[in-house]
């Protein structure tokens, strides 16, 4: 596959996701009981839940859930690891010792442990999928300032910048072209895509977690539905339910989630 058909592939993935959470309702549709179950040739496009309420809701409301906090967590992911790049090339004992430090303290931690400690944390009224995804993402930060350093340091560093400057090359120049688009750009956009990915995953999993429990979602509202609720409903098809039709769109949306990121990373991928 050509960078471009990845590019665009993973364009209208993003935009899908995007436009489905910007249409999504305020609140699911009232319930239709005779078109309960109702497949999706009887109700198209992906059919209806238990109470006969369009499985479309549902996963326009779970993209409006994910879209917004999934992309500022691969921002937060993307902008760290392009900092930990630039900085390598600084060549500074004391800020190569500060990043070391603050990726030490940071990678440490239990990444799924404190996630669920500032979901708890959190009060009722003010939880949501952001704060989360930004606890993720922080997590995440020192592994993509790591790689993005390693990069940084097989270019060679100090000396690759100085190498430049006696070229005649201005320093932004050096540091936003031949460093960050030219170099790093593989490197922090597939971090940044990965986490966006983990984001939407971990979204799923604790929606489902809260569901199986009956407990108040981490993540949204209650009166907003998740795509884990419909994996929740199509799941029920091991108990003889006609719900096989949600467990085909469930993983459907996980699907085109997890091919946007790997056509991302092709896109993106060092020549």
């Amino acid at each position: 596959m050509s960078r471009v058909i990845a590019g665009v592939f993973a364009a209208s993935c993003l935009a899908l996701l995007v436009v489905m959470g910007m249409f999504a309702p305020e609140h699911l549709a009232q319930p239709d009981l005779s078109m309960a179950y109702a497949s999706p040739g009887e109700l198209p496009p992906f059919g209806a839940d238990n109470r006969g309420r369009p499985l479309l809701e549902y996963a326009q409301q779970g993209a409006q859930v994910v879209a917004l906090p999934a992309m500022l967590g691969g921002l937060v992911v993307l902008l760290f690891g392009t900092l930990g790049g630039l900085l390598a090339c600084v060549g500074s004992g004391r800020v190569q010792a500060a990043v070391q430090g603050f990726g030490e303290v940071v990678g440490a931690l239990p990444r799924l442990v404190v996630v669920l400690v500032v979901a708890l944390l959190l009060p009722q009224d003010m939880r949501g999928l952001t704060p989360i995804a930004l606890t993720w993402a922080l997590l995440a930060a020192p592994g993509a300032m790591d790689e993005a350093a390693s990069v940084a340091g097989r270019l060679g560093g100090a000396r690759f910048v100085e190498a430049l400057r006696a070229h005649g090359f201005s320093r932004a120049r050096i540091y936003l072209y031949h460093i960050v688009a030219l170099n790093l750009r593989p490197v922090v956009v597939r971090q940044a895509i990965e986490t966006v990915m983990q984001v939407v995953f971990l979204e799923i999993a604790l929606s489902y977690l809260a569901l199986s429990d009956s407990q108040p979602s981490f993540t949204h509202n209650d009166s907003v539905r998740s795509w884990a609720d419909i994996l929740y409903l199509g799941y029920q098809v091991i108990l003889d339910v006609e719900t096989g039709h949600a467990l085909a769109l469930g993983l459907g949306l996980v699907g085109v989630v997890a091919l946007m990121s790997l056509s991302v990373t092709w896109a993106v991928r060092a020549r």
